[in-house]
């Protein structure tokens, strides 16, 4: 038994919940796993999962030998990152999941610069919306808008999306141009609507001026849950919509996109990048995950407290 193979077998059965899925993502076969999880136990003299048709749990000498295995993995990466050569080229596979707009106007643009920065490193980049099982799909990290409903992951603020309300002119020569956000409200005017993956629903928007303050949800013909569809769909005049300022930036000044309500404020929608409890945060995703705050402190900075 290969004591390291078996400790990042068990390690992963605990973080997945799961034989089938721990050996889906060590690209083992559920039997080999099984079997270095059983001799573990037998080298230990310990039971450290109960295992039954539907579930496995973790027992409490289980839990407590989990944490020592979990410390003792992360010195091992640590010992290995610090030579030399690997301290400076990071490498190995990194498997990350973005926003579909920020990945298609930020990240690939600027990827070759980090893929020269770090040409051992190996990105498989889901682009979605949706929400991911970041520990059950075995994904390094995810970069995610709004405040993260999961409070079991950890997560670092890379940056502020600063949001702004826009039309096409083809939907306000249509319509007419809204002078007050209440008319999104009780008029013909229409919204796009965003399903946000969390809830399965459009939610309101806080708006507010030197004088008032309201949530504006607006009525649609039309919602969907991709980033990019969103866009799409407000520079076809399909309604209004909320835009953050690195998505609606070039179509304003291309007056493909009109701003509307400027004497009226939207709060911040904050960016993270979160990444699974108790893991050990590898040099490879350090590195990426410093290379996403250095992208957003050109694209949308944090905004200090005092300032919103």
């Amino acid at each position: 038994m290969d004591r390291f193979d078996a400790m990042q077998a068990f390690a992963r059965v605990v973080e997945t919940g799961s034989f089938t899925k721990a050996a889906e993502t060590l690209h083992m076969s559920k039997t080999s796993v099984t079997q270095l999880v059983q001799q573990l136990e037998a080298r230990l003299r310990v039971k450290l999962l109960n295992r039954t048709t539907r579930k496995v749990n973790v027992t409490a000498d289980g839990a407590v030998f989990y944490e020592r295995v979990v410390r003792l993995l992360a010195d091992m990466d640590d010992a290995e990152t610090s030579l030399s050569s690997a301290a400076v080229l990071p490498r190995g596979r990194l498997r990350v999941d973005v926003p579909s707009p920020l990945a298609r106007m930020i990240l690939m643009p600027a990827l070759p610069a980090f893929h020269a920065r770090y040409p051992d490193i190996q990105i498989d980049m889901g682009v979605s919306d949706r929400i991911v099982d970041i520990i059950g799909e075995n994904v390094d990290c995810v970069v995610r808008g709004g405040e993260l409903i999961d409070q079991s992951l950890m997560a670092r603020r890379v940056g502020d999306l600063q949001l702004g309300v826009f039309a096409a002119p083809s939907y306000l020569a249509r319509l007419g141009t809204p002078l007050h956000p209440r008319e999104l409200e009780d008029s013909e005017h229409r919204v796009i609507g965003f399903l946000w993956a969390r809830t399965g629903r459009a939610l309101p928007y806080a708006m507010r001026s030197a004088t008032e303050q309201l949530q504006i949800t607006g009525r649609y013909v039309l919602a969907v849950d991709d980033g990019n569809a969103y866009l799409a769909a407000g520079l076809a005049g399909m309604g209004v919509f909320w835009l953050p300022d690195y998505m609606s930036k070039a179509h304003e000044e291309r007056g493909e996109l009109v701003r509307l309500f400027r004497g009226w404020r939207l709060d911040s929608m904050p960016l993270y990048v979160a990444f699974p409890p108790n893991r050990h945060i590898s040099f490879k995703v350090r590195v990426f995950i410093d290379w996403i705050a250095e992208l957003m402190a050109q694209h949308a900075p944090i905004v200090a407290p005092d300032k919103r």
